[in-house]
């Protein structure tokens, strides 16, 4: 039997390491020659972007015959991003006078789960059920309380911004305060725009690239006794068949009224985008039928399922 010694050994293990440098002066050659290297993306570092807030004012203050303090508000996103906001629940607003502070124990203070354009404003918004939709006012009431010169009205709440990730819902939250100077009521006021950001608006012929690189348009756009119905195409130029969720897109307009119930959009059925083909479907939202200067806010799944990237589309024109 043919037996290995030592100095065989050393010979073997020296040609193995000639090997193994030999290919790491080939590798490192090889990234030189690159102009760039790829990092992955999370080894790479974290972009800062400043974020604004929510900010508020009252429109009108009345009080009932049982004393109770009505007070009207308008929520302005100043955020810099799409974003919805929430009072936070059971927790009384707070209106301070020169006197005294009272507990506001009545809070309809929110977006309606909708995620609204940065530089838009809204006074309320569909809420109840699809079944029996209702609007909901956006307000506070506070019992047995006088709003006398130099009164504010404090409200708790959270926001969160950016796209909507089903699997991540509360991404970047922030918790934050509203501050109301109830001396400063603004009694006239545009809807719903009132600075937008570049990029937020798109025209009503707009093509949107959704998920898997499929076209999304609104071919159609019909008002009807009930609201308003929308013809949606979505074109696939890949491969494989396609989801392309867009859920019931609301609308807003120059009431100041989000018009649709919310529903997370990855739940409303759509049909199957055929590889290399189209499909065309239908959307309704119900809204009253003077009332015009409307803006649709489209949520559009796109980069993976489930996550959403945001458009308002601009149909004032129709």
């Amino acid at each position: 039997m043919y037996h290995h010694t030592d100095l065989q050994d050393r010979e073997i293990t020296m040609k193995a390491r000639k090997g193994l440098i030999t290919a790491m002066i080939a590798l490192a050659m090889s990234i030189l020659a690159c102009k760039y290297v790829i990092v992955p993306t999370d080894l790479q570092p974290a972009t800062t972007v400043e974020i604004g807030e929510w900010s508020a004012f009252a429109t009108k203050v009345t009080k009932s015959d049982t004393g109770t303090l009505h007070i009207d508000l308008t929520l302005r996103n100043d955020t810099g991003d799409w974003s919805a906001m929430q009072a936070v629940e059971g927790k009384p607003a707070v209106l301070t006078t020169q006197e005294k502070s009272v507990n506001c124990e009545t809070v309809s203070v929110a977006t309606g789960g909708h995620r609204l354009a940065p530089g838009f404003q809204m006074r309320g918004y569909t809420d109840g059920s699809t079944a029996s939709p209702e609007t909901q006012l956006i307000y506070v009431e506070c019992a047995e309380a006088e709003a006398g010169t130099g009164s504010k009205l404090t409200i708790d709440y959270f926001f969160v911004t950016g796209q909507y990730n089903y699997y991540e819902q509360d991404k970047n939250r922030v918790d934050a305060k509203l501050n109301i100077d109830l001396d400063k009521l603004i009694l006239e006021t545009e809807y719903p725009v009132v600075e937008p950001t570049p990029d937020s608006v798109v025209q009503g012929d707009a093509e949107i690239t959704a998920i898997n690189e499929v076209a999304l348009k609104l071919v159609a756009l019909e008002r009807k006794d009930t609201g308003l119905q929308f013809t949606w195409q979505t074109a696939n130029p890949g491969e494989y068949p396609t989801y392309v969720h867009i859920g019931n897109p609301p609308v807003i307009g120059q009431d100041g009224i989000l018009y649709g119930f919310y529903e997370t959009p990855d739940i409303v059925s759509v049909p199957l985008t055929p590889a290399g083909g189209k499909v065309e479907w239908t959307t309704q939202v119900a809204v009253p039928q003077e009332v015009n200067n409307l803006y649709i806010l489209l949520s559009v799944e796109t980069g993976k399922a489930r996550l959403f990237a945001n458009y308002a589309i601009d149909i004032t024109d129709k």
